[in-house]
């Protein structure tokens, strides 16, 4: 699984890196995903971190 953060779309109101802090993390005011694979152990909250993102500027990849 991926994680990907559209920087032209993120707010940067920090919801993900509160849900993830494992995958996401903030770079200035934007979030990104500090590396794109997904560890299997928090799959389950990057998902949810995704669902719950306002602006939906994450995506996931299985």
């Amino acid at each position: 699984m991926r994680a990907k953060v559209d920087a032209d779309v993120c707010t940067g109101c920090e919801l993900c890196t509160q849900t993830c802090p494992e995958v996401f993390s903030m770079k200035g005011d934007v979030a990104e995903a500090k590396d794109a694979d997904v560890p299997s152990e928090v799959e389950d909250s990057c998902k949810q971190a995704a669902e719950e993102c306002p602006v939906e500027a994450i995506t996931i990849e299985d």
